[in-house]
């Protein structure tokens, strides 16, 4: 249903664009749309590494790294590290999808630390498994409970071990942010390894939430897998690459895929940079599986932060050893957090993170942008300086 969706849509653009002639003005395409993310991280001038690592239940995760940057290339022992994780049907492009002056990874980098950025699994980078095959149902078998229980302690454990380190500064962008949460609430001995937890853009609950992709549930479950399947939810394809690269690149329709993000997230037109428009929609979607798209409709249906409801006792009792999910208490989480929120974003609402603000307990910053949207925390032009700037400040004051 999804590619059938994708060709129609294919159809559709040829249509307008047949019909706007030569009116159709052509913008140069950006090369990093055709790069991966190492080649990306490489083009602005910045050494990268590509490291794997396999979780307790057998995925194996890519994640991508920046060593220094291009101002300090010493290659220091114990250097200040950063590991950042990105949202929902996303991964690690989004903090170096801007150019080298607007880029959360590149400005990390440049200011001394050693960053990392984390892939969750059944994303473009993280594809494979000991013993599956992404063919398979069980690949697929997953949501934003197991890349808390098993991708944040994998890829945080294999980072310190390479480094030396005993601490690292974790940055979580929307799910990034509710892993972080669940992770750091439930197991101890993760908690014990992140100095500070910068949560951007923060989602638990989704009660205020306007965003067409809480919408799924008003929908049934079973037409939800009947729609989309049991497998994957989105993933990068060749289709929606050709999309941003050739249709995106039109002078007349840049603004109208500008206007796809926008209309998930919030609008802040002004900020976001549209000449880049075919090197966010060339990488995003990522991809996650269809089960972690259902553990949000349940979010939003049953207005409780906890663990996937796999739909009847025995079958919960298989996994929770009770015959109900488990909820998530954020008030167990002992992480130093520094919060930022936007007055315009349409996934984390203002009413729901003002609710959550009152569940951490170790809140040692908080500040909300009022004009910013969802995605203006990792593609905002104003970012560096409304943003950045701060989150910088707070880890060299936390070292």
């Amino acid at each position: 249903m999804t590619m059938y969706f994708l060709e129609f849509l294919v159809c559709l653009v040829l249509g307008i664009l047949h019909s706007q002639g030569s009116r159709g003005m052509v913008s140069a395409m950006n090369p990093e749309a055709n790069m991966t993310v190492i080649q990306m991280i490489r083009y602005w001038g910045y050494p990268s590494e590509e490291h794997f690592v396999e979780t307790e239940d057998g995925y194996i995760l890519g994640l991508h790294r920046i060593p220094h940057g291009k101002k300090n290339h010493s290659e220091q022992a114990h250097k200040p590290v950063v590991y950042l994780q990105h949202g929902l049907m996303a991964d690690s492009s989004n903090w170096v999808t801007n150019t080298d002056e607007n880029s959360l990874g590149f400005l990390l980098a440049d200011a001394g630390f050693d960053v990392w950025m984390g892939n969750s699994r059944g994303n473009t980078w993280s594809r494979k498994h000991k013993t599956f095959s992404i063919s398979q149902d069980e690949f697929w078998a997953f949501s934003f409970d197991e890349m808390a229980k098993y991708d944040l302690p994998a890829s945080i454990d294999y980072i310190l071990n390479k480094t030396g380190q005993e601490q690292l500064y974790y940055v979580g962008h929307s799910q990034g942010t509710t892993i972080g949460f669940i992770g750091f609430s439930q197991i101890p001995d993760l908690a014990k390894k992140i100095k500070v937890f910068f949560a951007l853009a923060p989602v638990v609950s989704l009660d205020f939430s306007s965003s067409p992709l809480t919408k799924l549930e008003i929908f049934p479950e079973v037409f939800v897998e009947d729609i989309f399947g049991h497998k994957e939810f989105f993933p990068e394809n060749p289709i929606t690459k050709w999309l941003s690269t050739h249709f995106c690149t039109h002078a007349i329709l840049k603004e109208l895929c500008g206007n796809f993000f926008f209309l998930l997230c919030g609008f802040d037109e002004r900020n976001l940079n549209m000449s880049r428009v075919d090197v966010y929609g060339a990488h995003n979607p990522a991809g996650t599986s269809v089960q972690d798209m259902l553990h949000w409709r349940q979010v939003v249906k049953l207005n409780k932060f906890q663990a996937f409801d796999w739909g009847s006792s025995a079958k919960n009792y298989l996994h929770y050893n009770q015959s109900y999910p488990p909820m998530y208490n954020v008030k167990d989480m002992p992480v130093p957090t520094a919060l930022w929120n936007g007055g315009r974003d349409w996934l984390a609402d203002a009413s729901d993170v003002h609710i959550l603000l009152t569940q951490i307990t170790n809140l040692v910053y908080h500040k909300e942008i009022p004009d910013y949207n969802h995605i203006d925390f990792i593609w905002g032009l104003n970012a560096p300086w409304r943003l950045y700037d701060e989150i910088i400040t707070l880890m060299k004051k936390y070292q």
